[in-house]
């Protein structure tokens, strides 16, 4: 797609969020569609994953965050995203009058993968080492969003699972995208700001950072202005950073055209960068 491709943009987005979200957010992803500007979809599915693995009485651990993934947790992985959580958000894109296509990342080799340095600990989960992003551009070029489950493919046949967010910033890297959103249920990254009054055990104020590097949020991570539920959105999204991704925004799906509004420009969410 080439370096600094505008016409595209990669959206990761967790398959509980994604299942979530209002119709609203499927129009707006409908109305850049029709703009010219297609969005290339990366989505994860832990919860369904979880819930699914219970239901067949299989076990399941993570190590270092990863899943531990062996063969039978694996079928389920790939039945539960390529499968449920794909087809899905392709339903409910078209259902809002967009076009979209589903894949995962064995398709036509679309995502290939090594195991990872603790395979050892961990069992099938890859590292993502190349992306045919002429599959991506292909599907772009006909006029759909892609919608991609991150399962990649290693040599002899071997299916790894992929970290959602591994994933993305990988897709986006290759394809040549400089910026990522991630869609989430808040706003972006909040921080406690204390005034004299609260400092005597009051709960302070919430604001939303505009932008922030990895050091700061190593900072407030240890410091306790980072807490909760918010550490492991942080730390996703710091993952999809690498390669030639420069930059994440961190949005809240349920803002009203929330994606148009990034695209456009405006000021929205936390932008999250390495340095400045």
């Amino acid at each position: 797609m080439g370096e600094g491709s505008t016409n595209t943009f990669v959206m990761k987005c967790g398959g509980s969020t994604l299942a979530a979200l209002p119709e609203s957010f499927y129009e707006d992803l409908r109305r850049l569609q029709e703009s010219g500007v297609i969005p290339v979809i990366v989505h994860g599915g832990g919860p369904a994953i979880n819930d699914t693995l219970e239901k067949l009485g299989i076990e399941t651990e993570f190590v270092g965050g990863l899943r531990k993934t062996n063969e039978a947790v694996l079928d389920v992985v790939e039945m539960v995203l390529a499968g449920q959580i794909n087809k899905e958000i392709v339903r409910r894109i078209q259902g809002a009058g967009g076009r979209a296509i589903g894949l995962s990342g064995v398709d036509g080799g679309l995502v290939r993968a090594v195991p990872v340095a603790t395979a050892a600990e961990v069992g099938l989960v890859g590292d993502v080492v190349a992306v045919a992003a002429e599959i991506v551009e292909g599907i772009v070029t006909m006029g759909y969003m892609p919608v991609i489950a991150p399962i990649g493919l290693g040599e002899n046949g071997q299916r790894y699972n992929i970290n959602a967010d591994t994933a993305a910033g990988a897709v986006a890297s290759h394809i040549g995208v400089k910026r990522m959103i991630v869609v989430t249920d808040v706003p972006g990254i909040m921080r406690t700001e204390l005034n004299g009054s609260d400092e005597a055990g009051g709960q302070g104020r919430k604001v939303i950072l505009p932008e922030v590097t990895f050091a700061e949020i190593e900072e407030m991570v240890a410091s306790g202005e980072i807490y909760g539920g918010m550490i492991p959105k942080v730390k996703a999204a710091m993952k999809c950073i690498h390669g030639n991704v420069e930059e994440v925004v961190i949005v809240d799906g349920s803002e009203p055209e929330v994606l148009s509004k990034v695209m456009s420009g405006e000021r929205i969410g936390t932008r999250i960068m390495k340095s400045r």
